[in-house]
């Protein structure tokens, strides 16, 4: 079991870019799964059910084993998620025991976002007047203007973009296809990047992405995340940022200046309206803290 957790460990930091801190809180809940597994006589994952999950659980909240909080055993459980889907990925294991499980109430956690100022230095900071800056620069417009992940960003091609209507064609999750608007700096951006920059990218290869790399490739998901980390820091936002936090920022700032749930939905791409409500209480938490700060009375 531990050359599986070796790979997965290994794989969050290579690929997944994940910082060292992170990486290890991964490996000490994933190591506590495993020491109670062996406790229990269990030395193959494939032996593992969904009755040996929910009793690992509940073993995280006993208090003579510390009595872990929601939060915690949450946190745990989202790092056997993870786990169990890289070794199903990977071809590892065929079936995974927590699909049926819920997780903890009460340890959603609030994404992190941007403030529109630091949206603002952070787009500020590629050189657009060299081919990779002009690129990098319509890449954080259109991450952060359309709201994608990263995955829809990457896959997105010449035939995707509709400069009359104003719309992107992305495929979301479940290879389910929908329609985003594009605002006119984004439209304008990428037609000035589409007649000179990416021809001198493509390197004459004719590739079918929007966005290819200095070789004419088509990107990685790691290649996104660096090129975001580069400039957050090059703009000073102290914060970690990936580019899902430039998806959640998208949605926060369309729900503080007015718009409605439910159109925020359809351009995230959410099957269900309530994983979009999250954003409510970001944009919530957001009017408390300036309440706090500003308010003369607070």
């Amino acid at each position: 079991m531990e050359q599986y957790l070796d790979r997965y460990l290994n794989y969050l930091t290579v690929e997944k870019g994940l910082a060292a801190n992170t990486v290890e809180a991964y490996s000490r809940d994933l190591n506590r799964f495993l020491s109670f597994l062996e406790d229990k006589g269990i030395r193959e994952l494939a032996q593992v059910g969904t009755t040996e999950i929910h009793a690992f659980m509940m073993s995280l909240m006993k208090p003579q084993l510390g009595g872990l909080s929601a939060r915690s055993t949450g946190r745990s459980l989202v790092a056997l998620r993870t786990f169990y889907k890289f070794l199903i990925r990977e071809g590892c294991l065929h079936v995974n025991p927590l699909v049926n499980i819920q997780s903890p109430r009460g340890i959603r956690k609030l994404p992190g976002v941007l403030s529109e100022q630091e949206v603002e230095l952070l787009l500020a900071k590629p050189d657009h007047m060299i081919p990779r800056g002009q690129r990098d620069k319509m890449i954080l417009e259109v991450l952060y203007g359309a709201g994608l992940r990263v995955s829809e960003l990457i896959s997105i091609t010449l035939n995707d973009i509709d400069f009359t209507a104003g719309w992107v064609r992305v495929q979301g999750k479940g290879a389910k296809e929908r329609v985003v608007p594009l605002g006119e700096i984004a439209l304008g951006g990428l037609r000035e990047y589409l007649g000179s920059a990416r021809r001198v990218l493509d390197k004459g290869k004719k590739s079918r992405w929007l966005f290819v790399t200095r070789s004419g490739r088509r990107f990685s998901r790691q290649g996104i995340w660096k090129i975001i980390k580069r400039y957050a820091i090059a703009a000073g936002i102290k914060n970690s940022i990936t580019p899902h936090t430039l998806r959640h920022s998208f949605a926060t700032h369309l729900l503080d200046r007015g718009a409605d749930l439910h159109s925020v939905q359809l351009m995230l791409g959410h099957a269900d309206i309530s994983t979009t409500q999250i954003y409510t209480h970001v944009s919530r938490e957001r009017l408390k803290k300036l309440y706090d700060k500003y308010h003369p009375r607070a």
